[in-house]
């Protein structure tokens, strides 16, 4: 989920679980102090050279949690206690580093024709600047990453995208055991990939297709099956759910970047160019980039340009961006962004933004703490059996499909 700061519901009635990472503004980067590594909570190559099976992880408890609880909320549900339509979002962490996985799973890879990057390992000057950075926040001088390493790392992501699957299967079976499947939108998504050593980058953070490319999967009544490979967004999501909902966007149409994705559904309607933003850890300045079509356009004000054609370059080896035959794409698309942000602005507010949450941050830990983690809430004196309740009432209405 990620909800940092006080707010803790985002708007949601309740929350089942608490999440998995800190709800304070401890993980906030510094601009002010470009290349710090915070070594408590940056990512480092530890993932991959600690790679391996085990029964249990951080990780695996927090999601064995969030799909039991999920579960737990589609059988109440379904017991028709609540007239209104129903939300529910279900937040699981895998697949992620560490790459760490249970041995049912891990199994099922050991014979995988992809355990190995189909580029590898770039020397370190041979990156560009931003995947530099990216290779100092995640303190690789001070890891010597085997090809038994990456093997293994990208074995145990695979087995836990089958982990994932599975927990996935079990809320949807009960959907359908409950006889909620049919009439309830089924929306699927993931905010990050993972570069899992291709040319030597690993994790999240970067526009490369390795991290920033992610699954987007709706499934609702009326709706064909078919696959698009055309880019969208996570921004897609709140527009495409209101209108498979029904639900009117004229008061929030002005405050999105998303578009509905039923059109392109339906009718192979074009969407437009898809914007991406990044300004978190490994980054000195605020990135931003296009996909129009097969073409990436990445621009960072500390950087050279960067252009992909990603039909003829999928794995983006070639920086089209000052090619002569593709200058007039180039401009085109350096236009879109030069419309959509002002990276000068984009850079002081992010400046402005992370100023305040450490000075926030810091104040906060000073004398009497009190965390903003989120503290599931549960009634037991309304849980199970309690002697205010009628012992037959409660059996009958707890039961789920009744008279069978």
């Amino acid at each position: 989920m990620h909800f940092v700061g006080p707010d803790q519901l985002h708007g949601f009635e309740e929350r089942l679980t608490t999440d998995i990472y800190p709800a304070d503004f401890g993980w906030t980067p510094d601009y002010r102090q470009p290349g710090q590594r915070i070594d408590w909570w940056y990512h480092n190559l530890g993932s991959v050279t600690g790679v391996g099976i085990a029964e249990t992880t951080n990780q695996l408890e927090y999601d064995d949690e969030v799909a039991h609880f999920a579960c737990q909320k589609l059988y109440q549900l379904a017991r028709g206690r609540e007239d209104r339509p129903w939300c529910l979002t279900v937040s699981f962490t895998h697949p992620h580093d560490p790459y760490v996985a249970r041995r049912k799973y891990w199994d099922l890879y050991t014979d995988c024709p992809a355990l190995h990057p189909d580029i590898p390992a770039l020397d370190f000057d041979q990156h560009d600047p931003h995947s530099r950075r990216l290779f100092i926040a995640n303190d690789y001088q001070n890891f010597d990453i085997s090809p038994s390493d990456i093997a293994r790392s990208r074995q145990a992501y695979f087995a836990n995208i089958s982990y994932l699957d599975e927990k996935s299967g079990d809320v949807l079976a009960v959907l359908k055991n409950t006889r909620m499947a049919e009439d309830t939108i089924i929306l699927f998504c993931s905010d990050h990939g993972d570069m899992l050593g291709e040319r030597g980058l690993w994790f999240k953070m970067s526009f490369l297709e390795g991290s920033a490319r992610t699954p987007l999967l709706i499934s609702a009544a009326g709706l064909p099956s078919r696959k698009i490979d055309r880019a969208v967004s996570n921004l897609d999501i709140l527009p495409t759910l209101c209108d498979l909902a029904g639900l009117d966007m004229t008061q929030i149409e002005p405050w999105t970047d998303g578009e509905s994705l039923l059109p392109i559904i339906l009718s192979d309607k074009q969407r437009a160019a898809v914007p991406m933003e990044y300004a978190a850890e490994g980054s000195y300045a605020p990135l931003v980039a296009m996909v129009d079509g097969a073409m990436k356009y990445i621009v960072c004000a500390l950087d050279p340009d960067q252009m992909f054609d990603l039909a003829g370059d999928p794995h983006e080896q070639v920086n089209l961006a000052d090619a002569p035959r593709w200058a007039e794409t180039a401009q085109k698309m350096r236009r879109k962004i030069e419309e959509k942000w002002s990276l000068s602005a984009f850079d002081d507010a992010v400046r402005h933004s992370q100023s305040r949450w450490l000075i926030v941050y810091q104040a906060l830990r000073n004398g009497n703490y009190f965390p903003w983690d989120y503290q599931p809430l549960q009634q037991a004196s309304e849980r199970y059996m309690r002697n205010h309740m009628d012992l037959n009432i409660l059996e009958e209405q707890q039961r789920f499909p009744r008279g069978e």
